[in-house]
């Protein structure tokens, strides 16, 4: 039964602050309608005219008729930044990651997620499997764009059996509504050997290359694959072969949709790149990193920014402290960071130690950084001479947080390592930066007059 959002905060001076709605009131509607979420409330309250239900203590209801501009906020806090439960996921996808989570671990690492509205308001990808016409019917009407979706297959027996859901063929057609209402979109595939490979690739590949332009892109990456997967569907891990095979299916996609479009629209994740041994793409082949966040062109951009940033230190003249700093890498990255290291080294001096943590956590299969718990630095770095300060990816913590995936504390590893440790952000520049120590000067102001966000350390 509806009963309004509890307001759990008020900005001092905004509109509501002036009407006095206090902190406990309750929302019960915006211009005659219920809120059912953030998205109701921020459509609703977007208006010039505002006809506001208040529930105060007690439980009188006051309306509130005012003016403003439009678009304009009128400052009420809520408890939960969706106004609403999380939705979770429905599917029994076959490569799941979170099914392949050691047991023992807190309970959230064991949630999946599903909702919609987590994917415009923080990028994440749903299956659509969660949702009905309804749903469709209002990301249309309040324009919740880009929506990230993962596709995985256009073709439906085999979606229904990648997701093991039997509805999960037949909410492909909410990709046609969409595409009619001029809804922008990006998908994702995880690529399962034996599975959606090959001519079910291209196939997939083709089917979503007739939604451009409002399907902006589509990043294709490989399943991960945990020692974890007792009793889960016998996948086998990507090869050399595989991803070769996969790399020649994309790139011959993208020069056909590049003569026709413009854009290279399908994107291998680095991972196969790194698999095949070849060298990664272009910049200009990444159509503006629209899917990095999925490890697509994630290398090739924290590369070429450190590039810039060191060329224009080096134009500028300036010169750096000598130092003795370490950093934490997954396998697959080794190369890159290292050679980044050397380049640094040669311009800089100092003394930058890569140093490759193995993944035993979730098994060796698993090289990237990003999944590197704390438990392995750690183990495979104690006793070592690590430096001043040990440098780890933002990437290996928990969104937001302060501990990795397995609960160790940035602390806790600092503590244990005697040693200071550094989170950078993930950009080239902000890697640069904490090669030189700056990760708490005007660095970047210095070099283009502009401002950008510290590290920050432990």
């Amino acid at each position: 039964m509806y009963s309004g959002h509890v307001i759990v905060g008020v900005e001092k001076h905004s509109i509501a602050h002036k009407l006095h709605i206090k902190k406990g009131d309750k929302l019960i509607s915006v211009n005659g309608e219920q809120i059912r979420d953030i998205f109701d409330y921020q459509f609703l309250i977007a208006d010039e005219m505002i006809d506001l239900v208040i529930e105060k203590a007690g439980g009188k209801r006051v309306t509130y008729e005012f003016e403003k501009d439009m678009g304009q906020d009128i400052g009420l806090q809520f408890d939960s930044s969706l106004m609403d439960e999380y939705r979770s996921c429905t599917n029994k996808c076959i490569f799941c990651f979170i099914d392949q989570n050691p047991p023992g671990m807190r309970d959230t690492i064991y949630f999946k997620d599903d909702d919609s509205r987590l994917s415009f308001l923080q990028g994440n990808y749903v299956t659509l499997t969660n949702m009905k016409e309804a749903d469709i019917d209002r990301i249309i009407r309040y324009r919740m764009e880009p929506i990230n979706i993962s596709v995985h297959t256009t073709e439906p027996d085999l979606r229904c059996m990648m997701l093991n859901n039997r509805f999960a063929g037949d909410v492909l057609r909410y990709l046609d509504k969409l595409n009619d209402a001029g809804i922008l979109m990006n998908g994702q595939i995880v690529m399962c050997k034996g599975v959606n490979d090959r001519e079910h690739l291209e196939k997939t590949l083709r089917d979503l290359a007739g939604y451009i332009p409002n399907m902006q892109s589509v990043s294709v990456v490989p399943v991960g694959l945990t020692k974890y997967r007792e009793g889960l569907y016998p996948l086998e891990p990507i090869g050399k072969e595989d991803a070769l095979e996969t790399i020649r299916i994309i790139e011959k996609i993208q020069k056909e949709v590049f003569a026709e479009h413009g854009i290279h629209f399908c994107h291998a994740s680095d991972e196969f790149y790194i698999t095949a041994g070849l060298d990664l793409p272009e910049e200009e082949r990444y159509d503006g990193y629209l899917q990095i966040e999925n490890g697509v062109g994630m290398i090739r951009s924290l590369t070429e920014e450190f590039r810039l940033a060191l060329d224009a230190a080096a134009a500028e003249g300036l010169t750096f402290p000598e130092r003795h700093v370490s950093v934490a890498v997954g396998k697959s990255a080794e190369k890159y960071i290292r050679t980044l290291a050397d380049e640094y080294m040669e311009h800089f001096g100092s003394r930058i130690d890569v140093r490759t943590i193995r993944n035993d956590f979730y098994g060796e299969s698993i090289t990237v950084t990003g999944l590197l718990c704390g438990c392995d630095v750690i183990a495979q770095l104690e006793g070592k001479d690590l430096g001043e300060e040990l440098l780890i990816s933002v990437n290996m913590l928990r969104a937001g947080e302060m501990y990795l995936l397995d609960d160790v504390t940035v602390d806790e590893i600092a503590d244990k390592l005697k040693t200071k440790v550094v989170c950078v952000p993930q950009s080239g520049e902000a890697l640069f930066r904490a090669f030189a120590g700056l990760e708490n000067t005007d660095f970047r102001r210095q070099i283009y007059e502009a401002d950008s966000g510290d590290s920050w350390t432990a």
